[in-house]
């Protein structure tokens, strides 16, 4: 369910589209029913509806909620995408983003096995402020679930609690939700007074108690995001630590949740490794590293760089302080230096740009050596234009060239050349002025400033 304002994360972003380990919290939840098995889960939306559909897309049904009137009212929004199933119904709110498949899984399994009309996920917290307490009967039945602010002093002493997750019989769940009423303190109808009508109209309700009280974290404001970051992240870290990936402080290394990386990787500390990105074996990542929706391929080396939508094939390196925008492709042994930004280029095999360098829009052919301070001008204020320059050609320090424009293979470009012509193969490519020295000249200059 994802129909809520969030009003607490104090955002126009709705709240269940906040980014846990780069995944929105509702996908979270999304991903976890459907590795419980659930083929195609139903989203309530109801607040900036259309923003949390076009951001799912097509994998998940959607039932809207146009009045927020409460839980139980938004689970009752899905009853025509579920006409006439009578099998098991995994209700979550969306903003419970550590959510174990496994744990759903069990029970999914429980309500096949006992056809109780609700199991509940239960867990006993030392400090349970702000959820609902569990209450059974004489027999030891639940029979209720009192919220917080509709409890009395006793009530809000018991610490085992609901967490808003549920596995409903299809076949009653939502007859009994037509039956819920409004007289609570907040005037809205509770999705957990569900375990009331349950036992007031003659079905059970069972519990699964467990002891992983961070799956169940619900996140209702910035600092609970962070804290389910943090969780997930440590999850993400162990999984890949285990996997054959060194990661070196994991208290200082952020990977998202989409992340590949392969066997015999090391990751220093202070790396953001984010979206879908994909790391291969024996790769060198760090420290101070951001890479985004990169593909970085085996023996590879990221230092202190932003690798954003580009590729780096085998054995290439970059940094430090450089700069890989979308559409990159760096060929296999090539090597980018300090302070060097590359755009939409394609960059041959062994290919060497040391430092202080602006390559965008550019073809460069394998074993060429670009000097420092080369700048290709792609962009005259209206397109974008291209620079190609061969193999094994030689740019010397300082050059400007001024796109479009073409270097043939085994050219050289003599340093501090501003180049607007093609240059052949083969040939030398001058474009400076001539140099002129005026002898003595200095001492006249020097004795007319002072006078």
């Amino acid at each position: 369910m994802a129909a809520g304002k969030g009003t607490r994360m104090k955002s126009d972003l709705p709240k269940t589209l906040h980014q846990v380990c780069g995944v929105p919290m509702v996908e979270l939840v999304g991903r976890a029913f459907k590795a419980a098995g659930v083929e195609k889960p139903v989203v309530v939306v109801g607040h900036h509806g259309e923003q949390v559909e076009q951001a799912l897309g097509e994998s998940y049904a959607y039932a809207w909620q146009r009045e927020q009137l409460g839980t139980g009212h938004a689970a009752l929004m899905a009853e025509s995408m579920l006409a006439g199933f009578e099998g098991p119904v995994l209700v979550a709110a969306g903003d419970v983003p550590l959510l174990d498949p496994k744990y759903l899984k069990s029970l999914i399994d429980t309500q096949r096995k006992t056809g109780a009309t609700c199991v509940l996920a239960t867990c006993v917290m030392d400090n349970p402020f702000g959820y609902g307490r569990v209450i059974y009967d004489a027999k030891g039945v639940p029979c209720n679930i009192i919220e917080e602010k509709d409890a009395d002093p006793e009530t809000k002493k018991l610490k085992e609690v609901c967490v808003s997750l549920y596995c409903f019989d299809g076949r009653h769940l939502f007859r009994l939700l037509k039956t819920l009423n409004t007289n609570n303190a907040q005037g809205e109808y509770y999705l957990t007074d569900m375990v009331k009508a349950a036992y007031d109209n003659g079905g059970t309700t069972v519990t699964l108690p467990t002891d992983n009280v961070d799956m169940l974290q619900g996140v209702n404001d910035r600092w609970q995001l962070a804290q389910a970051a943090a969780v997930l992240r440590q999850r993400i870290n162990r999984q890949l630590a285990l996997s054959g990936v060194t990661i070196i402080d994991p208290e200082r290394t952020y990977i998202g949740l989409d992340v590949e990386v392969g066997v015999d990787t090391v990751i220093h500390p202070m790396c953001t490794i984010s979206g879908k990105t994909k790391i291969g074996s024996g790769c060198e990542i760090g420290p101070s590293a951001n890479i985004v929706d990169a593909t970085i391929e085996d023996g590879c080396t990221v230092l202190m760089s932003q690798v954003n939508g580009a590729t780096m094939k085998a054995g290439s390196r970059v940094g430090p302080f450089s700069n890989l925008r979308p559409g990159t492709v760096l060929g296999e042994g090539s090597k980018v230096g300090n302070f060097v930004e590359i755009k939409n280029s394609d960059i041959g095999q062994r290919v060497s740009l040391s430092h202080l360098t602006y390559v965008g829009d550019a073809s460069i052919g394998r074993d060429t050596n670009i000097g420092a301070g080369t700048i290709t001008c792609n962009y005259d204020g209206f397109v974008k234009n291209r620079t190609t320059i061969g193999e094994n050609a030689f740019v010397g320090s300082n050059t400007t060239l001024v796109a479009p424009v073409n270097i043939g293979n085994d050219a050289l470009i003599a340093a501090g050349s501003v180049i607007t012509k093609d240059v052949p193969d083969w040939a030398l490519g001058i474009g400076r002025g001539k140099q002129e020295n005026k002898e003595g000249w200095v001492r006249g200059w020097r004795a007319r400033r002072q006078k």
